[in-house]
C-alpha cells in the first residue's frame, strides 16, 4: 500500500510538472506566434513598400521615355530647321557671288585690278575664282605682280578661300616690265 501510495503521489507530482510545463509550453507558442505575426506584418509592408517603389521607378522610366521621345523630336526639327536655313544661306550666298561676278565682268580690267589689290589674298581669291578664265587672266595682268602671283596660288589651291598657311612669295621688284 505504501508502494501504491507512493506510486500516486509519484503520478501526482508527474501530472504538476506536466501541468507547469504545459504552461510553459503555452507561453513560447505564443510567443512564436507573436513573432510570426509580426513577421508576416513586416513582410506584407516591405511587399507594399517594394511595390510602391516599383511603381514609381516604373512611371519614372515611362516619363524618361516619353522625355527622350521629346527630344529626339526636337532633334530632329532642329535638324530639319538647320538644313532649311542652310539651303537659304546657300541661296543667298549664291546670289551675293553671282551679283558680285556680274559687277567685276563688267568692270574695265584696270579698275578691278586695282580694287582687288587693295583686297586681302583670301578676298581676292574668292572674287576672282568666280569669273570665267579670259576675265581672270586679264584682271591679274594688270595687279601688281607680288599680289597677283599670291592670288595665283590660293587659286590653284581652290575654295575655300580662307586665312591659311600660305607659301610664302618672295618679295620682288613691284615694277612692270
Amino acid at each position: 500500500m505504501t508502494l501504491l501510495a507512493a506510486s500516486f503521489a509519484q503520478s501526482v507530482d508527474c501530472t504538476q510538472i506536466f501541468e507547469s510545463r504545459k504552461g510553459e509550453l503555452l507561453r513560447e507558442v505564443e510567443k512564436i506566434d507573436d513573432a510570426r505575426q509580426s513577421f508576416e506584418a513586416l513582410k506584407a509592408a516591405t511587399n507594399a513598400l517594394f511595390d510602391k517603389q516599383r511603381a514609381s521607378i516604373e512611371a519614372d522610366r515611362k516619363a524618361l521615355v516619353q522625355k527622350e521621345a521629346d527630344l529626339n523630336a526636337t532633334q530632329q526639327n532642329i535638324k530639319a530647321l538647320i538644313a532649311k536655313n542652310q539651303k537659304i544661306l546657300d541661296e543667298i550666298k549664291g546670289i551675293k557671288e553671282s551679283k558680285i561676278s556680274q559687277t567685276y565682268t563688267k568692270m574695265k580690267d584696270s579698275a578691278a585690278a586695282a580694287i582687288l589689290d587693295s583686297l586681302t589674298t583670301e578676298e581676292a581669291s574668292r572674287i576672282l575664282f568666280t569669273l570665267q578664265a579670259k576675265k581672270i587672266s586679264k584682271i591679274l595682268a594688270k595687279m601688281n605682280p607680288l599680289n597677283a602671283s599670291k592670288v595665283t596660288i590660293r587659286l590653284s589651291e581652290g575654295p575655300p578661300f580662307q586665312k591659311s598657311t600660305q607659301k610664302q612669295i618672295p618679295a620682288q621688284n613691284t615694277k612692270s616690265p
